[in-house]
């Protein structure tokens, strides 16, 4: 076999795998078809780059932010941002494009026409190369253009974060109550008993696809999220359902004041019955009847004179 034989030949196989692997990457997971689909979305002011600090309930780390629409020194997220991150589940403009692109390379090459199928006919290998590195620079330049015009207007940009409040962890269920370290802000046990409250509503307005009801009970950018899931599993067909919500431990990693946004970040660990049934038949598609454990960090933010919202769902590590 020739070499260019050889070489069109590797780049068939290998653009196979990735059209059969594609999929499967961008599937959701059915183990994490919950509230947030097992992603870390949404923001937490100006520390949404900074991770929160361990915590008893939370002794690893958090996944940095798949899904986020916050820049560096950003405030609390009033404005719906536009539908689907960059490169979000939910695909959005730019997802669609850079989809768009790949998908039309792969099929490219799969038919013999190059990744692009008839740029100057380059189907050796230098071509190929040459051709990815031109895909990646428009990507990144769109991805800049589309980051400038769609960044959220900060409410308090610059705003300096207050010193964090720090709490130890009890050891029974619910949350731990323990010495509040030099913090100006004060969480107190009705906020607590607010954080836990919303973790059983907010399950609960997913699995009925309340989304008025959501938007009561997170930031618009979170709703935005969960909107965008709610659309996949109707394409799909399929319906989530979470019941028997159960707060097991939970404790506080911090909690501070921007402007006159207060912001507190908690670990949960909570027991749920997770499974997605078929919106036709009712028959289980994923999960089970049988329930689980999952460990989350959520960021709550709250304005005067208005309650507790859902700002953020972090995955540990």
């Amino acid at each position: 076999m020739k070499f260019s034989q050889w070489s069109r030949s590797l780049v068939k196989t290998i653009a196979i795998v990735l059209a059969l692997a594609l999929p499967t990457a961008l599937a959701i997971s059915s183990a994490d078809a919950r509230v947030g689909g097992g992603f870390s979305s949404g923001s937490r002011g100006s520390r949404t780059f900074s991770a929160p600090p361990s915590t008893t309930t939370a002794p690893g780390s958090t996944s940095q932010f798949n899904r986020t629409y916050s820049q560096p020194g950003g405030g609390f997220n009033t404005a719906a941002p536009s539908r689907g991150g960059l490169f979000g589940r939910g695909g959005g403009f730019l997802g669609g494009l850079a989809a768009g692109f790949l998908g039309a390379g792969l099929l490219g090459m799969l038919f013999g026409g190059g990744l692009f199928g008839g740029l100057g006919g380059l189907s050796s290998i230098l071509g190929l190369i040459i051709q990815i590195v031109l895909i990646v620079f428009v990507v990144r330049l769109a991805m800049s253009w589309w980051q400038r015009r769609n960044s959220p207007q900060a409410a308090y940009a610059g705003a300096a974060p207050g010193p964090q409040a720090n709490y130890r962890s009890g050891l029974g269920g619910g949350f731990g109550f323990g010495a509040n370290n030099n913090a100006p802000l004060e969480i107190k046990p009705d906020d607590y008993e607010a954080f836990e409250r919303l973790l059983g509503d907010i399950q609960s307005a997913w699995s009925n696809e309340d989304v008025a009801k959501l938007h009561t009970l997170a930031t618009p950018e979170m709703v935005s999220y969960f909107e965008q899931d709610l659309a996949q599993n109707r394409a799909r067909n399929a319906v989530n359902k979470v019941t028997n919500v159960k707060l097991l431990q939970g404790d506080l990693a911090e909690a501070w004041r921007e402007g006159e946004t207060d912001y507190a970040t908690v670990a949960m660990r909570f027991a749920l019955i997770d499974k997605t049934i078929d919106r036709n038949t009712g028959a289980i598609v994923a999960g089970s009847e049988q329930p689980s454990e999952v460990t989350e960090v959520w960021t709550f933010a709250r304005r005067p004179g208005s309650p507790w919202e859902l700002s953020a769902i972090q995955q540990t590590n």
